[in-house]
């Protein structure tokens, strides 16, 4: 059975379309930045948050991330939410200075 050289051609150029298709999407996934959509109602502890990040879209949120790397979104009108915010806000201003600096903050 021969192959007229227009499928050949169309044939081909489906395959390296598939492929720099399937490529651009993996590493686009692999960019995106994780986002919230739907809040957790669970107060976390406070002790076992290293950072957070605000966001704004699609939804107003904060997203927590505790120190096994597992990130928890939250609404930010909570009380507790903006005072685990100040304390990690703390332990970083903290861990960026120097001893010297906590010494004379004494």
């Amino acid at each position: 059975m021969k192959l007229q050289p227009a499928a050949i051609f169309v044939i081909f150029w489906l395959g390296i379309f598939t492929v720099h298709t399937v490529k651009g999407s993996i590493v686009s996934q692999s960019m995106h930045k994780s986002s919230c959509v739907e809040l957790s109602t669970q107060r976390l502890n406070i002790r076992n948050l290293v950072n957070y990040e605000k966001q704004e879209f699609p939804t107003k949120a904060i997203m927590f991330i505790d120190a096994r790397g597992i990130k928890t979104c939250v609404s930010p009108d909570q009380k507790w939410v903006q005072f685990a915010i100040k304390k990690i806000d703390q332990k970083h201003t903290t861990k960026g200075k120097s001893p010297r600096q906590t010494r004379k903050a004494n």
